[in-house]
């Protein structure tokens, strides 16, 4: 007979962090600067219809705590040109194919809407992604090889 998992879950208004929108990590101390927490943090986002939350298992005992933050939780944070077109790199060390008609702009910041995620581009992404854009008549585009998709404003 199999065990099954004891859940403890914390909900996100007894959270003791929180992701702000830039996408990075805070506490009541301030910012966390620890690059290995920071890093397991990141990866260890998941989601699902309450929300994103931190999942670890510790002793057969499966821990979400759900986390508050700004807008979403899930960033760009590195973008490599493929032949096929540009891969981002999210915070969650997961990878996705850019998808020029699903970017947008709302505030200054550039979104991306996918399937699972609204994904935001870091400073560093977005710095990335100037090699790319193009302002014209009709506004922001997105230009690879001949293909160039207007962006979008919210």
């Amino acid at each position: 007979m199999a065990r099954t998992k004891k859940q403890n879950i914390i909900p996100k208004d007894q959270a003791v962090f929180w992701m702000d929108k830039d996408g990075s990590w805070q506490n009541e101390h301030g910012k966390l600067e620890h690059p290995k927490i920071i890093k397991y943090f990141n990866q260890s986002i998941q989601k699902d219809d309450q929300g994103y939350f931190l999942c670890q298992t510790i002793n057969d005992v499966e821990e979400k705590v759900y986390f508050p933050y700004e807008e979403t939780a899930v960033f760009v944070v590195d973008l490599v040109r493929k032949d096929a077109g540009i891969e981002l790199t999210l915070n969650t060390l997961d990878t996705i194919t850019l998808n020029p008609e699903a970017l947008y702009i709302k505030a200054d910041a550039l979104f991306l809407e996918t399937y699972a995620h609204l994904v935001k581009f870091t400073q560093k992404a977005l710095a990335q992604m100037t090699a790319f854009l193009t302002d014209t008549p009709q506004g922001l585009t997105f230009k690879l090889g001949r293909t160039q998709t207007v962006i979008r404003e919210k």
